[in-house]
């Protein structure tokens, strides 16, 4: 299957991507780990991201657009794919549609993950990551440390990152519903997208997934 998932920041798509991609055999392809991969390689489009990153700028469509093509034709990708953060905006959406209509190919589905906004900010501003390792994280309401402030596993001290303040998390959501909510309305146009709630337990809402885009199969 060729599917991309979609849902607002801290609705857990990493997570459930991973899931997915494992249960349907498909690669699971993310813009952080392209965009990693090509910086650690040197490649052209690594160096033309990290330019743009280094100055403080976003870099530009067109060059996630190469990072991601490249990615799709690699061989693991043959039979299917799991895009997570591709596309961003309805000008990447446009753009991949071409792309895999240039192959004869398209897409099976659009997996989007909803989970209410307070919900998100509950998710993100409640984290507290361990200062020694960053592997370490707990949540002040859903994985509470035993002693507060303090990681269970090796001691170190818990913190917020920056990123996780609830200021900073309304400011991504408003990001998200400007810029990447509208490729939900492009895709429903395709008749692509099933929707499910992101809300329970990861292993609830990996099930919930896979019967969606079983159901979303078999209509076909």
């Amino acid at each position: 299957m060729r599917i991309v998932l979609v849902g607002p920041p801290g609705a857990g798509k990493g997570t459930q991507a991973a899931f997915l991609a494992k249960n349907l055999g498909i690669p699971h392809i993310s813009t952080g780990d392209l965009f990693r991969a090509n910086i650690s390689q040197g490649t052209d489009l690594g160096k033309q991201a990290k330019a743009y990153m280094d100055a403080g700028n976003l870099v530009p469509d067109e060059v996630t657009i190469g990072m991601a093509k490249d990615r799709m034709e690699q061989a693991d990708a043959a039979n299917g794919f799991l895009l997570d953060g591709f596309p961003r905006n309805v000008s990447q959406a446009e753009a991949l549609d071409e792309m895999l209509k240039a192959e004869s190919m398209k897409l099976d589905a659009v997996l989007d993950l909803e989970v209410p906004e307070d919900e998100v900010v509950k998710r993100i501003a409640g984290r507290r990551i361990c200062r020694k390792d960053s592997s370490h994280v707990f949540h002040v309401e859903y994985k509470k440390p035993q002693q507060d402030g303090v990681c269970d596993v090796c001691g170190g001290e818990l913190y917020q990152r920056d990123d996780d303040s609830e200021e900073t998390v309304r400011t991504r959501l408003e990001v998200y519903h400007t810029q990447t909510e509208p490729i939900i309305d492009y895709y429903k146009a395709q008749g692509l997208v099933v929707t499910i709630s992101a809300l329970g337990k990861v292993e609830e809402v990996t099930a919930r997934a896979m019967e969606a885009l079983k159901s979303k199969a078999d209509d076909k």
